[in-house]
C-alpha cells in the first residue's frame, strides 16, 4: 500500500513493447519539452510541467522561438514556431486565456496584407536554417503555415479578430488547390477538420481526397514504395501515407482510403519504429542536431496515430 499522500505511479509497459521500447528512446534522446509530452500521454503525466517546458520558447512579442521548430534556430518569434505552441498546447487542453490571446497578437503583427501567414518572417536572417526553408524579403501567404494555426484555434473555440481574413484565405487557398504536395494537404486538412462550417469542409475533403488519389500523393501500398515518385523537392524515401493525413479516425482525410489502404498504412507505420525504440525523420536532413532534436517529436506522434485506430502499444 502506498502511503497516504504518496503518487500513485503509472504501471510500467510491458519489456520489449514498442511502449516500453519508444520510452526509453524519449529519455534518452528528447527534450525536456517531448520528455514532459511523453509523460503527458503515456504516463499518466500532467499538464503544468509540459506548459513550464513549452514556456522557455516563448517571446516578449507573444511569439514563440529557440527552435521549438527544429529547422528554424535562433531566438526570434516565427509562425511556424507558433504552430507547433499551439500544437502543445491544444495536445494538453491548454490552447486558451491570455496566452492565446498574446499569440494572437503576435500573429496580427506578422500577418501577410491578405491577413494570412508567410511561412517565414523575415527576422529569421542571420540565424542557420533549413535550406529548403528560404528567408525572402516580401514572403508571400502561406496555406502550410496559415491553416494548422487557424485549424487549431478554431478547434479551440478561439475567437479573435485576427481569425477572420485568416479563416478567409484558408478557405479560398484550400478551395483552389489543383497541383499540390503532402504538406500542403496535410495543412489543409488541419483546417478544414475544425473549420466551423461543416458542410463546405466535408465537400472540399472529398475534392482533396480525389486530387491526393490521382496525383499519387499517398502510398497505398506500402510494399511497393519504389511504384511511387517522391515530390519534387523532398528528400528521397520522403514518402507520405494516408496516416500522415488521417492522424485519427475523426480527420476527414479518414473517408479517402479504404479500411485495407489504412490498414497497410498503420502496419508499415509499426514496422518503423527502430532498434532504438524511435521512429525515422523522412524528411530532409541538414544537420545532425536536426534530427536527434526531430526523432522523439515524431515517435510521440507515431504512437499516438497508432493509439488512435486501437493498435496495441504496449
Amino acid at each position: 500500500m502506498p502511503e497516504p499522500g504518496a503518487s500513485v505511479l503509472p504501471p510500467t509497459p510491458p519489456a520489449h513493447s514498442p511502449l516500453f521500447r519508444a520510452e526509453q528512446f524519449v529519455w534518452l534522446t528528447a527534450r525536456v519539452l517531448e520528455q514532459r509530452l511523453f509523460a503527458y500521454h503515456f504516463l499518466n503525466g500532467a499538464a503544468d510541467p509540459v506548459e513550464t517546458a513549452l514556456d522557455a520558447y516563448r517571446n516578449e512579442d507573444g511569439g514563440y522561438g529557440h527552435a521549438l521548430e527544429p529547422d528554424l534556430r535562433g531566438p526570434v518569434s516565427q509562425p511556424l514556431h507558433v504552430g507547433h505552441a499551439l500544437h502543445v498546447l491544444d495536445a494538453v487542453e491548454r490552447c486558451g486565456g491570455q496566452r492565446v490571446d498574446r499569440v494572437c497578437r503576435y500573429l496580427t503583427s506578422v500577418s501577410t496584407p491578405d491577413g494570412a501567414l508567410p511561412a517565414v518572417h523575415t527576422g529569421q536572417r542571420g540565424y542557420p536554417t533549413a535550406p529548403f526553408i528560404p528567408v525572402v524579403d516580401d514572403p508571400p501567404s502561406s496555406l502550410l503555415a496559415t491553416g494548422p494555426v487557424v485549424g487549431l484555434l478554431h478547434r479551440n473555440e478561439v475567437w479573435h479578430a485576427w481569425l477572420f481574413r485568416a479563416t478567409d484565405f484558408c478557405w479560398q487557398a484550400v478551395e483552389s488547390l489543383e497541383k499540390s504536395h503532402p504538406y500542403e494537404i496535410e495543412a489543409a486538412v488541419a483546417f478544414l477538420d475544425s473549420a466551423p462550417d461543416r458542410p463546405r469542409a466535408e465537400a472540399a475533403a472529398d475534392r482533396l481526397g480525389r486530387l491526393v488519389r490521382e496525383q499519387r500523393l499517398a502510398v497505398l501500398e506500402p510494399d511497393s514504395l519504389d511504384s511511387y515518385a517522391v515530390p519534387t523537392g523532398y528528400a528521397q524515401g520522403e514518402h507520405h501515407f494516408p496516416h500522415d493525413y488521417a492522424r485519427t479516425p475523426r480527420s476527414l482525410a479518414r473517408a479517402w482510403f479504404t479500411d485495407d489502404e489504412m490498414s497497410r498504412s498503420l502496419d508499415h507505420l509499426a514496422g518503423e519504429q527502430q532498434e532504438d525504440g524511435g521512429w525515422p525523420v523522412r524528411w530532409r536532413q541538414w544537420t545532425p542536431g536536426i534530427l536527434l532534436e526531430a526523432r522523439p517529436m515524431v515517435t510521440i506522434q507515431a504512437l499516438r496515430t497508432l493509439r488512435a485506430y486501437g493498435r496495441h502499444i504496449g
